[in-house]
C-alpha cells in the first residue's frame, strides 16, 4: 500500500493538503500550458481542449494541493510565488517523463541502449570488423562493450547474462542457446617465410603432419588445437602441438622465428607481419564457419538489429 504523507494545513486556503497524492498527468500539462500563456483560453486553444476543461482541472489541482497557483484577473492570470515554484519543478518532471518515454521507445526499437559482445579477436578489414563498424554507424546511440576470450569463456559469460552475443569459430550446437552461422573463411597455414613449403601455392594436411604446431590458450586457440587433432588423426607419430599463453602478434612473431607453424582463418592474412607466409590448405573440405550465439530469452532489439545486419552483410558478401 502506498504510504501517504501527513496532511498539512495551508495558511492561505485553510484546508488540509496531501501532497503525496497522485496528480493526473493531464492536470499537470494543462497547468503548465496556463503558466506559459498566462491565459486560460489561449492555453485551451493551444492544447485543443475546451476552456472549461482547463479551468476545472487547474482548479481541482489547486484544491488537491491546497495551494493557490494562479491569481485570476480580468485580463488573464499570473502565477503566485507558490505557483512559480510548483511550475518550475513540475515542468522539469514532465520533461524527464517525456525523455523517459522517448528513451524507452528508442530502446524498444534498438536505437539506444547497450550491447555486450564476446569475440575471439577483431582483425581490421575482417567480416567481424566490418559488421561492428557498420552497426556503430547505423546505431550510434548504442553503447557497445567488447570482451575478448575463448569460445568456452564467452559462452559461460553469455549464460551468466554478462554478454548478449558471442562470435565463435565453428557451428556449436548448444541446447540452451540459439546459434547461426554468420560467415566463413578458407583455412590457411602460417609458416616461417623461409620454410620449404612457404613458396608453394597450397599445402595439404599430409605435408603438415610432421610439423610442430603452435596454438594460443586464448582466442580460437582451443578450437584450432581440436581441429589439428581431428585432421591429423591416424597419422604417426601424433602431431606435436605446443600451447602458449600469448597474444596473436606474439604467436606470429614466434612462427617467424621458427618455433613452429599454425593454421588460421583467412582473415588473419589481412595484416601480414614480416617473417611469415600464409599458404592455403588445399584439402580442407570446406571453409571454416563462424557463428553467432545468443540466449533465446534475450529480447533485445539492439541484438536483433545486429543479427539482421550480419545476415545482410553475409548475403552481400556471397553475392560478390
Amino acid at each position: 500500500m502506498r504510504r501517504r504523507s501527513a496532511p498539512t494545513v495551508d495558511r492561505q486556503w485553510g484546508t488540509q493538503t496531501r501532497l503525496g497524492s497522485r496528480i493526473p498527468l493531464a492536470s499537470l500539462i494543462q497547468t503548465l500550458a496556463v503558466a506559459e500563456y498566462l491565459n486560460f483560453r489561449h492555453a485551451a486553444n493551444a492544447l485543443g481542449v475546451s476552456l472549461s476543461s482547463v479551468s476545472a482541472r487547474v482548479k481541482t489541482l489547486e484544491e488537491d494541493l491546497g495551494v493557490l497557483l494562479f491569481e485570476r484577473h480580468a485580463r488573464g492570470v499570473r502565477l503566485t510565488e507558490a505557483g512559480r515554484l510548483f511550475v518550475e519543478r513540475a515542468a522539469a518532471g514532465v520533461d524527464q517523463l517525456d525523455h523517459a518515454v522517448k528513451t524507452a521507445g528508442m530502446a524498444a526499437s534498438g536505437e539506444c541502449g547497450r550491447l555486450r559482445i564476446g569475440v575471439h579477436t577483431i582483425i581490421p578489414g575482417s567480416f567481424l570488423a566490418e559488421l561492428l563498424q557498420r552497426y556503430r554507424e547505423d546505431h550510434p546511440s548504442i553503447e557497445i562493450e567488447i570482451m575478448e576470450g575463448t569460445a568456452r569463456d564467452a559462452v559461460m559469460q553469455l549464460r551468466a547474462d554478462r554478454l548478449d552475443i558471442v562470435f565463435v569459430a565453428g557451428t556449436p550446437e548448444l541446447p540452451d542457446c540459439h546459434s547461426r552461422q554468420i560467415w566463413s573463411e578458407p583455412l590457411v597455414a602460417i609458416l616461417p617465410d623461409r620454410h620449404p613449403l612457404a613458396e608453394q601455392s597450397a599445402v595439404t594436411w599430409a605435408e603438415l603432419a610432421g610439423e610442430t604446431f603452435l596454438v594460443r590458450h586464448g582466442g580460437t586457440g582451443p578450437q584450432v588445437h581440436d581441429h589439428i587433432v581431428l585432421r591429423l588423426a591416424g597419422h604417426w607419430p601424433a602431431p606435436s602441438i605446443l600451447r602458449f599463453d600469448v597474444g596473436r602478434s606474439t604467436l606470429l612473431s614466434m612462427i617467424g622465428q621458427g618455433f613452429g607453424i599454425t593454421v588460421v582463418g583467412a582473415a588473419s592474412t589481412i595484416l601480414t607481419p614480416s617473417g611469415v607466409a600464409f599458404v592455403p590448405v588445399a584439402d580442407e573440405p570446406e571453409p571454416v564457419p563462424f557463428s553467432a550465439v545468443w540466449s533465446p530469452f534475450n529480447r533485445s532489439a539492439a541484438l536483433r538489429n545486429l543479427l539482421s545486419l550480419a545476415a545482410e552483410i553475409g548475403r552481400s558478401s556471397r553475392a560478390d
